[in-house]
């Protein structure tokens, strides 16, 4: 089995998907590896560093696609800006795919599965990658949840124009900034945590109460929505989207602490829906001037009212960001996590030499979302089907 790992055209994407360290575990396994010419200088991986660990360079990315049998990669397929053609075309047929595609979002190129079912492509979806025991280490949402909840921190603390630790200094004590993060799941976890270490004090909302003693063993505490008849949580342990009457008890619960905070970091999201507004813009007007909010929901619409994807904005004197991809900005870190998901995930499908499929398989099942020219994955078969628009 020969894997290809071409370099990432999409606009602001810096990571690879494959890093020298865990290009040797694949060639120990007995998978050939094609790299194309700087791939991985963004994260820090010169051309020599994956040859010394058994891999192949490839100046040409159509050469390359077009010889193996499964192609790796971070962003999902787009328009290339220098082969003219959509990346998907450049697909060896009948070959297979894996990467992010963000099949429970949407696809928001529908015709990306026309092109993909056009060409027999056996496309894998990280994204989709069940949380079960097994699949851990290849769950890519949780590692790259982990650069961005930690980015937000970091990203917060530069706007905001105070410190965040609290200081006894000789001219006078400095009170601590005051953090409240939306959504305690991997991403929210991680940035409470650095909240903490920064010396922030920190406050946590979650709509499902098992994440409580997660939040408080962080040293956050934690503000409880009483739902009435329990938590918003389901089987695969994502938040689920609340009751009109639900939602409207949670608005006044963070009206109540958005008013206090010096930075609100929002990472909730519902799979497969538009993020949920947890932010409105009155909750927005009343934060001091210089607050900051950072939107790690951004690329689902913004769990905030004022949050404009990919800008930073000023808004009744308060800066919103709505940064994309946060693990771009950290792209060593980022790449290494997201390099050993996918090895991990390639070497357990990794059967008598080939990348077998069998849609049995509990983690196959949840991440094929093509196959042998058909949509196979029933959630994004039924959005594809649905009226544009429809939610």
């Amino acid at each position: 089995m020969k894997i290809a790992v071409p370099k990432e055209v999409a606009p602001g994407e810096t990571r690879v998907a494959l890093v020298p360290q865990d290009v040797a575990r694949l060639v120990k396994a007995g998978i050939s590896v094609a790299v194309e010419s700087g791939a991985g200088h963004a994260a820090g991986c010169a051309d020599s560093d994956y040859t010394a660990k058994g891999a192949t360079i490839e100046t040409g990315v159509e050469p390359l696609l077009a010889s193996v049998d499964v192609v790796v990669k971070v962003f999902a397929p787009i328009q290339h800006p220098t082969a003219g053609r959509h990346e998907v075309e450049l697909l060896r047929e009948g070959s297979a795919l894996i990467a992010h595609l963000s099949a429970l979002g949407g696809l928001e190129d529908m015709g990306l599965l026309d092109r993909l079912n056009g060409r027999r492509i056996s496309a894998l979806s990280l994204d989709c990658v069940p949380r079960i025991t097994r699949a851990q280490s290849m769950d890519v949402l949780s590692s790259q949840a982990t650069i961005s909840g930690y980015k937000a921190v970091l990203m917060a603390a530069d706007a905001l124009p105070k410190m965040l630790p609290m200081l006894m200094t000789a001219a006078g004590t400095l009170a601590a900034a005051r953090v409240f993060v939306l959504g305690a799941g991997v991403a929210g976890l991680q940035a409470i945590a650095t909240a903490k270490r920064l010396g922030a004090v920190v406050e946590a909302f979650d709509t499902r109460a098992a994440v409580k003693e997660q939040v408080q063993s962080l040293g956050a505490r934690f503000v409880e929505l009483e739902l009435g008849h329990g938590d918003a949580q389901d089987k695969g342990g994502y938040a689920k989207a609340l009751s009109a009457d639900q939602h409207q008890k949670e608005q006044e619960l963070l009206a109540r602490h958005v008013k206090d905070a010096d930075v609100v970091i929002a990472t909730a999201l519902v799979p497969g829906r538009k993020a949920p507004v947890l932010v409105t813009e009155d909750m927005v007007k009343s934060m001091r001037r210089g607050s900051v909010v950072v939107d790690l929901a951004a690329e689902r619409g913004g769990n905030c009212a004022c949050t404009e994807p990919g800008q930073v904005t000023v808004k009744h004197g308060v800066t919103i960001c709505g940064t994309l991809n946060l693990p771009a900005l950290l792209p060593v870190h980022a790449s290494q996590m997201f390099s050993r998901n996918v090895s991990t995930l390639v070497l357990d499908l990794h059967k008598d030499g080939a990348l077998r499929l069998d849609r049995s398989d509990e983690v196959v099942a949840g991440a094929l979302i093509t196959h042998n020219g058909e949509t196979v994955h029933e959630a994004t078969r039924k959005r594809h089907a649905a009226p544009v628009g429809a939610s």
